[in-house]
């Protein structure tokens, strides 16, 4: 491509409105979406994601809209639809599929078409290229080429944007490869790493946050043995953490779209080729079992039943508005099984979100909350770290119990009348 190639993003989540943003400062982008609620939000420079803020949105040249015919023309397409699992724990292409029949009915001869979603190797080019070939009527790698290119956005991350990551990049072709290193290298300074092939970019995805969920899955594991034990996991992390080589993970609720999603893309390419996965499916039967273990310790300290609680936040992790997956919601589930009743605050999701997925209905605010049996601290938003020990107190009866699963008021001196319990 010698010209300034016209780019379309389809699907302007988490992943694809970060990215339109940031290559929209240097080459015509179009952002693509079939809700047509997201596209007026941002019409109007909002992004609830809290991703991009209200000025840089008003002020990016990124051309928004969910008419297809629009897409028609354009020389690289980038799919950054979600990739969620099904009530198996398998793997959920729809949503990658329906986006391949709209590109494919829209692209032209020449055209690049690259897939950011997180996938098992092989969808780019054995689910994808077919779908998109059967639109067009072109032909894979001769009249248009595929390529894949990991997306590694972190939600609620400021230091670690679209613009300042290295960016995988692979291509049908070298040329190929080669387009999308120039595309991608121009909104982060060329931080680009060329991965030997699709499949090779694809899988080194599928590992990245099943590495990560491993870890996590290993220090709950832990939390639970020297919980056991009348041990904190946070004095032992203390400890063990001024070794040099010692890795800073934290134990807790692991949930999202992607730590609680990608190790099953993982497990299903390893059964594709015979292998029945041990550790990495060991990692996510421990992480997803935490919510009712958490329940469990909970109400062994509170020892009674029928207690009001109060679960502080239900986002998947701190500062993000982000619901999908959250294990907060199977807490709240584990803790109502037990006899408790339970009410929940978020000070940044979405409450018809929250009624609509979970059938959690939000309390508006804590302030004039009568005080309850006991707090549960389930997501260290900003704004639970900032409360001090008198308004925690509040928030709790006389001889209540203050459940601090992550941690954060470790440092509060908290009056003698309250209980304090944490992993």
């Amino acid at each position: 491509m010698e010209q300034a190639p016209k780019i379309a993003i389809i699907g302007l989540g988490y992943v694809g409105l970060p990215l339109a943003v940031a290559l929209a400062k240097h080459f015509p982008v179009t952002g693509y979406d079939i809700e047509q609620r997201r596209l007026a939000e941002l019409a109007s420079g909002h992004d609830r994601t809290g991703e991009i803020d209200a000025a840089r949105l008003k002020a990016s040249a990124l051309a928004l809209t969910g008419d297809a015919a629009r897409l028609k023309g354009q020389d690289l397409y980038i799919i950054t639809v979600p990739t969620p699992v099904d009530a198996r724990n398998e793997p959920d292409l729809s949503a990658v599929e329906s986006a391949a029949l709209t590109v494919g009915g829209a692209m032209t001869n020449g055209a690049i078409v690259v897939l950011e979603s997180t996938v098992y190797p092989g969808v780019t080019e054995r689910v994808c290229g077919p779908i998109l070939e059967r639109a067009s009527g072109l032909r894979a790698g001769v009249d248009f080429f595929l390529g894949y290119s990991p997306e590694r956005i972190n939600p609620g991350d400021r230091e670690h944007t679209v613009e300042r990551i290295v960016k995988v990049v692979a291509g049908q072709t070298p040329d190929v490869t080669e387009t999308l290193a120039h595309v991608y290298g121009a909104l982060n300074g060329g931080k680009i790493f060329r991965a030997h092939s699709i499949r090779a970019a694809e899988a080194a995805k599928a590992i990245e946050n099943a590495q990560r969920d491993i870890n996590i899955a290993f220090i709950n594991e832990v939390a639970g043995i020297v919980g056991r034990m009348g041990l904190s996991i946070y004095d032992v992390l203390d400890a063990a953490g001024t070794k040099w080589n010692f890795l800073p993970f934290s134990p807790g609720l692991v949930g999202g779209h992607c730590i609680g999603v990608d190790p099953y893309y993982l497990a299903r390419a390893a059964r594709a080729v015979g292998i029945e996965p041990q550790v990495i499916l060991s990692g996510r039967r421990i992480n997803d079992e935490m919510a009712v273990h958490l329940a469990e310790r909970i109400d062994a300290a509170l020892a009674r039943k029928g207690a009001r609680i109060l679960v502080l936040g239900l986002t998947f992790k701190e500062n993000v508005p982000d619901l999908r997956n959250s294990k907060v919601a199977d807490l709240v589930r584990a803790l109502l099984e037990r006899g408790h009743g339970v009410s929940v605050h978020d000070p940044l999701a979405d409450a018809g979100e929250a009624r609509t997925h979970y059938g959690i209905r939000l309390m508006p605010k804590l302030a004039g909350a009568p005080p309850f049996d006991a707090v549960v601290a389930a997501v260290p938003h900003q704004a639970y770290r900032a409360l001090d020990a008198a308004e925690l107190a509040a928030l709790v009866e006389p001889n209540g119990l203050v459940a601090d699963i992550k941690g954060i008021w470790r440092g509060l001196a908290l009056p003698p009348s309250l209980r304090r319990w944490t992993l």
